[in-house]
Parts: C-alpha cells; structure tokens; sequence
C-alpha cells in the first residue's frame, strides 16, 4: 500500500483534501455521478489519464470508502464501479466548484464528457418554465426534468417524457452554450427532436453561459 500524503491539518478543508485532493480524484467521482461506470467507460470520459494513474485513485477512492465495486447482469459480465453514499455526497461540492470554475476563462480544447457536461448543466441552470426531456446520445440516455426550479438529472430513459432529443453531446453543447439554434441544427441533421419542440426550447434557454471573471 503506497504511503498517502496529509496535510497533518486537522480543518476540515484539509481533512477532504487528504482524501479527494490529488489530482483526477474528483473527476473521476464527477464521472460516476450519474451511475456506476466499467474502467473502460472511465477511460473514455477521462482522455488524459493513464490507466496506471486510473487504477491508482480507484484503489485510493474505495480505501477512503467513496466508491464500491459491483458486477454487471447480463448481457454484459464485468466489474464496475460506483459511488457510495459518502461518494455520492460530493455532488452539492462538485457543482458548486464547478460553477465557481466556469467563470474562469479558457483556451478552447478538447470536448466535454457526457457525463460532465451532464454536471454543467447542473452547475449553470437557473430556474424558469418547467420541462421534461429525454436526451439520447447515440444510445447513453439521460433524463432531464424541471419541476419548481428544481433541476434533476439523471442516466437512464424517461417513462413519458415531453420531448426527446437524439444529438451528438458535442452538439447539444453548442445548442446551450454556444448559441446554436435548434432549427438550424435540425435542418442540418444534427439534432432530431420528437414531441414538444416547445419544450426543447425552454429546456435549453434555462443555462445561460457564465461571464468569465
């Protein structure tokens, strides 16, 4: 077991940073936000990290007790990893972060995971008219729901959503951050919407891009 580093600090502060502080730690927790993940989803998410580096904040993350390993049913037969409930209680920290990040300027780079620009939308969403949306990227679904300028998200199809929205996440990026418009994308082929366009549209006018600082 390889020695961990402490702050020595008794604050808080520094007691979660003894746990979650070292680099990629809390991305890939923001990667198993939304469900349990195989190692080769988390190498996807996470295009930077080497699988040694991987393998290493996933034995620190169950050391500390943050995430768990499962075996997935059938059809598919392999391990993977979610959080625990302790895990699970980052969410209120990662999207408070993230929303104090994404007022700070940047270079334009790589495209966002799925499931971080999942987070993002929770991170910038201001309330406003309430939706019901099915986003479907090529297969990985998510539910997105509105109800009294509460925002939940969550993998997985919805029952009798108003509107479902099949894209590229690149594309559902540009529709909500970058300005694309949705009539546009859809002439193009790059945006199919079934059911309520109405509802699309107030779904992606609720995350104003932050100003940077």
């Amino acid at each position: 077991m390889r020695s961990v580093r402490s702050y020595d600090d008794p604050c808080g502060v520094a007691r979660a940073l003894d746990l979650v502080g070292e680099r990629w730690t809390l991305l890939v927790v923001r990667e198993l936000l939304f469900g349990a993940k195989r190692f080769t989803d988390l190498v996807r998410g996470l295009p930077g990290i080497s699988q040694n580096v991987l393998s290493q904040r996933l034995r620190d993350l169950d050391q500390a007790g943050l995430i768990r390993t499962r075996k997935l049913g059938p059809p598919a037969s392999a391990r993977a990893y979610e959080l625990t409930e302790r895990g699970a209680a980052l969410e209120p920290v990662l999207i408070e972060l993230g929303r104090w990040g994404s007022r700070t300027s940047f270079k334009p780079g790589p495209e966002l995971s799925i499931d971080a620009l999942m987070l993002a939308l929770k991170t910038t969403y201001v309330p406003g008219p309430d939706f019901d949306c099915e986003l479907n990227f090529d297969g990985d679904v998510f539910h997105v729901v509105a109800v009294d300028g509460r925002l939940e998200v969550a993998r997985g199809a919805a029952e009798r959503p108003d509107v479902v929205a099949e894209m590229a996440a690149k594309m559902l990026r540009a529709l909500v951050f970058g300005g694309r418009e949705s009539t546009a994308a859809e002439r193009d082929g790059d945006l199919r919407l079934i059911g309520k366009r109405a509802v699309f549209e107030r779904f992606v006018k609720c995350f104003p891009r932050p100003e940077p600082l």
